[in-house]
């Protein structure tokens, strides 16, 4: 066809095509023809402009004001219809919770893809209603570019999965989206405790007099509601309208009596169940069905000339916000990249290498959203405050510092409730284990150091443990210390199998007992202000008796077993791979090495030798009690002797100590029994697991919960959660404290304190996970690497020098920054005003 560029590599379309009329696909064709009116733009839409799914949209500050600078006209547009509003408001338990400062705006949806309809044809884009598009394989044939904005069920992206590579997800909620005739004037959360279990409604105004609202359970809740009956009505009915008028018709004949009677059964319902928020408003339907949220995740978003837009490329849980915002900023990142790359491949990649990390940081706070909401059960029975403060933090977007900017009295409640004296962090409040007082919340997590000779611990342990015990933290642990030479991950491992390394260890345990902190007893010493579980009040089995540790830091033993990951080089040198010459043989609970044709093959352990290990384990206990420490854990996590036993992965045993859950914890709590037997009554014991294989087959979270019941009915004080590093080919979801869901669930479902680890970088973080009840520790590892002093440092950050956090008297000097040049002093005057 004369003029028309085939080459992806041309400098710009000329002339493009978009598939799809919702509001993503709208407005990238808007901008696409605004900042370049010369450019032919043709939008297909199958369904009429004012068919729609759902009711109305929210959009933050930001988005608003990026599409402000993108397209004055449209946001002056959008700007008539906004209602806006600054609260959420929380309804648990016959109490009203509301903080403030938020800031939101919404308007109807129908009204927004009218106001885009108008703009697209005052621009000129040729915008085709009930129209099917051509597929964007023909569409390329005479098209410059194809932006497939067709949505979540996208018939592009599934006729080429094999270039974009999808994966969905579907999750184990139904939610309805409904619209109410309530005049809201917040965000509101309404959390109901039904017979059937719990239930809750999303709802927010989008304009005046009217707000959508959203109702979501969990799947065993919905069916034991009765309402998957009326959904198998409702479907029943779309299938008979299919057969009768066929498929291009079906979902308006669907919309006849029979289905209409199942929609009105479920608004009947939910009116009922929700009378005391709408007063008697009703309830109202748009194409409003019953279902699961599905997460859609593309590895590529172009395919030549095709490009996805919106949720044709990813979705996000609606409790974090609108699938149409990111729809909307794709369709401007878009629309930039082609204006400023020099050519259209070049401006696809730049669009999906700007996009791509926005979307998954911003799926990864929906999927953190979506599971809360998928165990709410587990935390109605939180205080008020705590609940509201834990559905607030639930993405891990906004936490304790932004809340306390946006509504410090709400966060001062919080604080209060929690139990954090006035000026108190809540990282700062002590924590009590057995007859152990930590002074604060934070712990120096396990680090393998890899530079001891023979097992012994030398002066970079003494410097490395000590170093950070004068840094503040409340409990500071150890590397995972070996019990025999042939447990050791590397040569370069420290243990404790014998007398010497008792003896040097001892020789750190001392020093930070007498020097980590003001007050510090040591082991056996006279616990001082002990607190209760939560740390906010007596405990009266401490109350005036002989605890370890003191208000200074303590410090933690963690022993531990290679397994089939042991005998190898040191990090540096190569992290997994096996020794060049002198390799010890392994064991394993079955014959299966580390990495196929890399690491050897373990030698499958037989009932004496589980024996053996076992009394290495209580023997190791017994001289870190006389070497004095506070606390030990056992390793139980990240592939190491124990965890194998406990991942179906790993564990092909069929004695025993193989098979179901049940038999594969049988050798770890056998080893616990009998540390547990060995370690001073009053000292406390956690255990680290990893709740988690982040691999298909493997150990699941619910795996965990059970872990961690059957630990704490064994003797553990406290589950220590990590996840993964038990096979090599795992996939975990990496991100800011992508592990803490897990201890959030085990803490929330058994009750049992937990110690959070994995990617939390900031007291900020440390005091939400706290004032949310999603942990009673925090561990935090490369940040103690980076700045030993880090608890300090995040103490006079805060403002804070109570006892949580005292500076070593030599160290007083240094409590505040020292000062540096400054950049904000007055300019000279160089010239004179006429």
């Amino acid at each position: 066809m004369p003029g028309v560029h085939r080459t992806a590599g041309a400098r710009r379309p000329e002339r493009v095509a978009v598939i799809g009329g919702g509001p993503g696909g709208l407005y990238a064709a808007a901008l696409l023809k605004r900042l370049d009116p010369d450019r032919t733009v043709t939008v297909w839409e199958r369904g009429a402009p004012e068919d729609t799914f759902g009711f109305g949209v929210v959009f933050s500050d930001e988005t608003v004001g990026g599409i402000e600078n993108a397209d004055p006209a449209v946001y002056a547009a959008m700007r008539e219809e906004f209602v806006r509003w600054e609260a959420i408001d929380i309804r648990h338990r016959d109490r009203l919770t509301r903080s403030g400062g938020h800031g939101f705006a919404a308007l109807d949806r129908r009204r927004l893809l009218a106001l885009l309809y108008e703009r697209c044809r005052d621009l000129g884009v040729d915008v085709r209603v009930r129209t099917p598009a051509p597929s964007a394989d023909r569409l390329a044939l005479d098209h410059d570019l194809v932006v497939a904005a067709d949505g979540a069920h996208s018939a592009t992206r599934a006729a080429h999965a094999d270039v974009f590579r999808p994966r969905l997800t579907t999750h184990g909620c139904r939610y309805i989206w409904l619209s109410a005739d309530l005049p809201l004037d917040a965000f509101r959360f309404e959390i109901l405790e039904t017979p059937h279990g719990v239930m809750q409604a999303h709802a927010y105004p989008y304009r005046p007099g009217a707000s959508t609202f959203v109702v979501e359970m969990t799947e065993d809740v919905w069916r034991r509601a009765g309402f998957d009956r009326e959904a198998a009505e409702a479907a029943e009915a779309a299938e008979g309208a299919e057969g009768a008028v066929g498929a291009v018709g079906a979902e308006g004949a669907a919309n006849g009596s029979d289905t209409e009677a199942a929609t009105a059964a479920t608004i009947a319902a939910c009116e009922k169940l929700f009378a005391r928020l709408l007063d008697g408003r009703a309830l109202h339907a748009n194409r409003s069905r019953w279902q699961p949220f599905t997460t859609v995740v593309n590895e590529r978003w172009r395919h030549g000339r095709t490009v996805l837009l919106g949720d044709a490329a990813h979705t996000a849980h609606f409790s974090i916000g609108s699938g149409t915002k990111l729809a909307m900023e794709d369709a401007l990142a878009l629309a930039a990249s082609l204006r400023e790359q020099p050519d259209t491949e070049t401006a696809l990649a730049a669009y999906e290498s700007e996009r791509r990390p926005v979307v998954e940081s911003t799926q990864r706070a929906a999927l953190a959203s979506l599971e809360w909401f998928e165990r709410l059960g587990s935390y109605v029975d939180q205080p008020p405050t705590q609940f509201a403060f834990n559905l607030l933090t639930r993405s891990r977007r906004v936490t304790h510092g932004n809340l306390r900017l946006r509504d410090r009295e709400f966060t001062d409640r919080v604080e209060r409730d929690f139990g954090a004296p006035p000026g108190t962090p809540p990282m700062f409040t002590p924590f009590r284990l057995r007859g152990l007082t930590l002074r604060n919340r934070v712990v120096v997590s396990p680090m393998d150091m890899y530079v001891a000779r023979d097992g012994v611990p030398g002066d970079f342990h003494l410097v490395h443990l000590g170093a950070r015990a004068l840094g503040g933290a409340g409990l500071v642990m150890t590397e995972m210390v070996c019990v025999s030479p042939r447990g050791r991950i590397t040569p370069g491992c420290t243990g404790l199998w014998n007398g010497q390394q008792e003896a040097a260890w001892r020789r750190i345990t001392d020093f930070v007992h007498q020097q980590g902190g003001a007050g510090g007893t040591g082991a056996g010493g006279t616990g001082a202000g002990a607190s209760g579980p939560d740390g906010t009040g007596p405990d009266e089995s401490g109350a005036g008796g002989t605890g370890v540790g003191g208000t200074g830091t303590a410090i933690g033993l963690q022993l531990g077993h290679s397994g089939r990951k042991g005998s190898t080089r040191l990090m540096w040198d190569g992290i997994d791979q096996p020794l060049p010459d002198g390799n010890w043989p392994l064991v394993a609970p079955s014959p299966l090495p580390y990495r196929e044709g890399v690491n050897q093959v373990p030698h499958a352990l037989r009932a004496d030798e589980l024996a053996q290990i076992r009394d290495q384990f209580a023997a190791a206990a017994e001289r870190g009690a006389r070497a004095g420490f506070d606390l030990l854990e056992l390793h139980c996590a990240h592939g190491y002797l124990l965890s194998s036993f406990l991942s179906p992965l790993t564990n092909h045993r069929t004695d025993r100590y193989g098979g179901d859950l049940a038999g594969r914890l049988r050798f770890p709590l056998e080893v616990l029994d009998a540390v547990r037997e060995s370690w001073p009554s009053d000292r406390p014991l956690t255990v680290r697991i990893s709740a988690t294989d982040w691999a298909p087959g493997g150990a699941t979270g619910d795996d965990a919960v059970t872990v961690a019941r059957a630990l704490a009915e064994h003797g553990a004080d406290a589950v220590d959660v990590s996840t993964g590093q038990v096979v090599a080919d795992e996939r975990p979801a990496f991100g800011r404290s992508y592990q803490t869901p897990y201890a959030d669930r085990i803490r929330n479902e058994t009750g049992l304190p937990v110690i959070a680890v994995g990617a939390i970088s900031s007291w900020d973080d440390v005091n939400s996970l706290l004032l949310a009840g999603r942990a009673d520790l925090c561990a935090l590892a490369r940040p103690h690497l980076y700045d030993p002093h880090w608890t300090l440092h995040a103490a006079a950050d805060q403002s804070y020098e109570g006892p949580g956090a005292p500076w070593p008297t030599p160290y007083l000097a240094g409590r505040r920054p020292p000062p540096t040049g400054r950049t904000d002093a007055p300019k000279p005057r160089l010239a004179l005003d006429s």
